[in-house]
């Protein structure tokens, strides 16, 4: 069974959905989906961790994750989840680190289709200018994101 609940954050609505056994979504819009309307155990710590992260007061996430994605989707978002709290990686240099590195724009699409906002941190890819681009919740949620994160504890 799927669930979800929704919670506001400093940069805006964020809905997590759930499993019994993995978060499965955090997003800044609803998603039409079969899933039940229910704060369940899972998704109450995963708010908690998140309002930790927006209080600087946590670094790293401690959840089971099961995004739905194709298998290079999902490589390219475990490579994000390796980019270190406060930096920033280009598209080149996640696509070199999934391995393949001409790869940028299927990055790009990988980035777009990242259905775990904030935990899997595609705010955190910026152009090879170092000019903010894409973000599904919007550039000013991804600057926000990404000045929290320089502003160390």
């Amino acid at each position: 069974m799927n669930y979800y609940y929704s919670y506001s954050t400093p940069v805006g609505q964020l809905e997590i959905q759930a499993d019994e056994n993995a978060v499965t979504r955090i997003a800044y819009s609803s998603y039409p989906n079969q899933a039940i309307y229910k704060e369940t155990p899972l998704i109450k710590k995963a708010f908690q961790q998140i309002e930790e992260y927006f209080a600087r007061k946590r670094t790293a996430f401690d959840l089971p994750l099961n995004p739905k994605g194709t298998p290079f989707q999902k490589k390219v978002w475990t490579v994000l989840t390796t980019i270190p709290y406060g930096e920033t990686w280009s598209y080149k240099q996640v696509a070199e680190a999934a391995g393949n590195p001409k790869a940028c724009r299927a990055v790009g699409m990988a980035n777009n289709r990242n259905p775990i906002s904030i935990i899997v941190p595609c705010h955190r890819v910026i152009g090879a200018n170092g000019k903010l681009v894409g973000y599904g919740g919007g550039l000013p949620a991804k600057e926000y994101l990404l000045n929290l994160e320089k502003e160390k504890k």
